[in-house]
């Protein structure tokens, strides 16, 4: 039988609501923490924890926020968790940083007796909800130990990268470098298709069984199809997450110009309005710019 614990989920967005789901799933006893207010009481009468994070007897934090200044709010900021955390506890910190911030993390949780887990996911909104994400893990036995109970319930694979923090990191920014791209590209090939008469329902039809498919492709397009851009992904999240990637390319004086190119149109999206659609939406850059009109597109 998995042994339980006590956890804080903090941040419960697309990812972070999915993966606290999972955690109470797995029989932990998990307290949802989010700035949405409604977020949290739906998560209470789901059969999360009610009233105040009694952070003194807390086994492990998981921290899906947005970036890494929401990740160091959360566990240092004034009224950050992780001096509260009894010596021992364990933090799993989700979000897409660099290697050299998850490094700091890892650093100064342990100068306050903590284990710190680098520990990116992958995945989408609906893997975390049924505890089957990707987890790009490094940290010390002791954070792999103490964790093991909540990674086994919020997660399918857990790949063991380094026993410390920044090889999770760089591995994200590796899949995120690839996602971002093939997401992009994706767009650019449907729309592509569109001035040659090629459908976007034929598109997905077709291409989803031929050599030029992808996981993103198989995954989004869908989307554009049935022209719902609900977010499980943002467009507003791959400036940030590309960025990282082109400034960790920077420090290793690494060219990486189809990322750079990929970034350009998540801009190009974002300031036309699109930032909280559904990251597919980079598909009505293109659209836009040729003329064409998507699904569900009545503009």
């Amino acid at each position: 039988m998995t042994k339980t614990s006590k956890v804080a989920a903090i941040g419960l967005g697309s990812m972070g609501y999915g993966i606290a789901q999972s955690a109470l799933r797995g029989g932990h006893t998990v307290w949802g923490i989010d700035i949405n207010a409604d977020q949290m009481k739906r998560f209470v009468g789901e059969g999360g924890q009610d009233g105040s994070v009694p952070a003194t007897d807390l086994d492990s934090v998981i921290v899906c926020v947005l970036n890494a200044a929401q990740t160091e709010a959360v566990l240092f900021g004034d009224d950050g968790i992780a001096p509260k955390l009894r010596k021992g506890a364990a933090i799993l910190s989700c979000a897409t940083v660099s290697p050299v911030f998850a490094k700091d993390m890892e650093a100064r949780c342990t100068a306050l007796g903590l284990s710190y887990l680098d520990a990116p996911i992958s995945g989408g909104s609906v893997k975390a909800a049924n505890g089957q994400l990707s987890i790009m893990a490094a940290g010390t036995p002791d954070a792999f130990a103490t964790l093991r109970p909540v990674l086994d319930s919020i997660s399918e694979t857990v790949f063991e990268l380094g026993d410390s923090a920044g090889a999770g990191s760089a591995m994200k920014a590796v899949n995120q470098l690839l996602a971002g791209v093939h997401i992009a590209t994706m767009a650019e090939a449907l729309t592509f298709g569109m001035t040659q008469g090629v459908t976007p329902d034929k598109f997905v039809e077709v291409i989803s069984k031929c050599a030029g498919t992808s996981w993103m492709l198989e995954n989004r397009a869908p989307h554009i199809v049935a022209g719902d851009y609900t977010p499980h992904s943002s467009v507003n999240i791959w400036p940030k997450d590309l960025g990282i990637v082109l400034d960790i390319a920077k420090d290793a004086r690494f060219s990486a110009p189809i990322t750079a190119a990929a970034l350009q149109q998540y801009v190009a999206a974002a300031g036309m309005g699109y930032g909280q659609e559904d990251d597919a939406a980079v598909a009505k850059v293109y659209a836009r710019n040729a003329g064409l009109t998507l699904p569900g597109d009545d503009t």
